[in-house]
């Protein structure tokens, strides 16, 4: 077997190992040099990729080599500049597909305009066509709910479309915080800022989760200052506008403010009729008009909300094997939610177990495994918010936990809610679903 061959098997065998992103920052600049007695050779661009893969896959590469070769061997790096020598087509350093960083299901085409949201759709609609060139920063406001990230990811897979050879990178500020955190414990500063400055297209999702963090707000200032240079295009989403935020620093806010300003309020009720019969589209659900205006009706906080209650009502009405008629619709709708506090504690735990696949005696045991926690967490902020248990109670329900861990589980829930949208999500489908047991 030749050095490249030999290297291309070495990639295969270790990728599920390392994983895609780990693999193309150390490896794209390693190649097989040679294969001499006991001694394996490696050229590495540079020093730093030399002491990264000493000190974290030393271990791996050796083990590796001695299962390919079927020998001991020892490894030897040398820094030497040299080209790509994988081809694209091989697969292994490929560039992210787009479609691996956006959710696709997000798009300008699908994503219903109004009287509320028009002009943020202009705006989108205007980046999308000349990334870096109009709108550059766009900025998105608006409360909870509204489709700000929509759009953003609208805006996103438009001109990865458009534009195959872009880079798109969307992060949360969550994400932005935590990997900016990550590189100063590993001192990676380096692959940190490429991941970010080296970018066509950077979409960042709530950026008022950076109040108060002023060495993220630093590391930010100097990304954005970089990228605008380049004329990268920056989109951003928050809930209120720059100089609204606490403890946002000013020269940043005044960047964010240097762009195009855009709020999305409030869906008004012909939107959100239109909102529902999207969402009958996706479901293939049918409901006549009247239906429709009924559930748009009684939902004037938000679409996410608006969603949540007609997938409430679907659920309700296919369990019961109820037809979707006005009469029926009605009626759930005078259910009110705060029946939700007329469930059994009992109740709750089932529903969860059941949503996350968990054994009950697991759950409310003491095993603390990883699965579990997530379940946990949200069922002491679930008994504490909707059934107004309280922390001594949820903790003797829960398997005799201290009032202590509760609190910490509730309130560290409580602030994820806020900022994560998958565990929002979870949240709202568990909430949806235990209400068709009261419905």
């Amino acid at each position: 077997m030749d050095n490249l061959r030999l290297w291309h098997k070495f990639l295969e065998t270790i990728k599920p190992m390392v994983g895609p992103d780990n693999l193309k920052a150390y490896f794209i600049k390693t190649i097989l040099k040679s294969v001499n007695e006991n001694t394996v050779t490696l050229n590495t661009s540079s020093a730093f990729i030399k002491e990264s893969m000493e000190q974290k896959y030393q271990t791996l590469i050796e083990a590796t080599f001695e299962k390919l070769l079927g020998k001991k061997v020892q490894i030897e790096f040398i820094v030497k500049q040299i080209k790509d020598q994988i081809p694209e087509e091989n697969g292994f350093f490929k560039p992210q597909t787009q479609a691996s960083i956006l959710n696709q299901k997000y798009t300008l085409e699908n994503f219903v305009v109004g009287p509320t949201n028009n002009v943020a759709y202009a705006a989108a609609q205007a980046v999308a066509a000349s990334p870096g060139a109009s709108y550059n920063p766009l900025f998105i406001y608006g409360g909870t709910g509204v489709g700000k990230t929509h759009l953003m990811l609208a805006i996103g897979n438009a001109i990865a479309k458009k534009h195959a050879d872009f880079k798109v990178n969307y992060c949360s500020s969550e994400k932005f915080t935590n990997d900016y955190v990550e590189a100063l414990q590993t001192k990676q500063f380096g692959l940190f800022r490429n991941r970010y400055r080296g970018t066509n297209v950077l979409l960042v999702d709530d950026i008022q989760f950076f109040s108060g963090r002023e060495g993220t707000q630093e590391e930010f200032f100097h990304t954005f200052n970089e990228l605008s240079s380049k004329n990268s295009q920056i989109v951003i989403t928050s809930d209120r506008p720059p100089y609204e935020i606490a403890k946002m620093e000013g020269r940043l806010a005044s960047r964010f403010a240097g762009g195009l300003m855009v709020d999305i309020q409030t869906p008004d009720f012909d939107t959100r009729v239109a909102i529902l019969k999207n969402k009958c589209k996706e479901h293939n659900y049918f409901l006549e008009e009247a239906c429709l205006n009924l559930i748009a009706a009684s939902v004037e906080t938000n679409a996410r909300d608006l969603e949540g209650r007609f997938i409430q009502i679907i659920q309700s009405l296919k369990t019961k094997g109820e037809e979707p008629t006005v009469e029926n619709i009605r009626k759930l709708l005078g259910k009110k939610q705060e029946s939700l506090k007329n469930l059994s504690p009992k109740q709750v735990i089932s529903l969860f177990c059941d949503y996350f696949s968990v054994k009950q005696a697991d759950l409310i045991g003491p095993k603390r495994q990883k699965g579990l926690v997530l379940p946990r967490h949200l069922i002491m902020h679930f008994l504490s918010e909707e059934l107004n248990l309280t922390v001594e109670k949820i903790g003797e329900i829960l398997g005799g936990r201290d009032h202590t861990t509760v609190m910490h589980g509730r309130d560290k829930i409580k602030k994820l809610i806020l900022s994560n949208r998958e565990i929002q999500k979870n949240y709202i489908e568990i909430k949806n679903n235990l209400s068709t047991l009261i419905s």
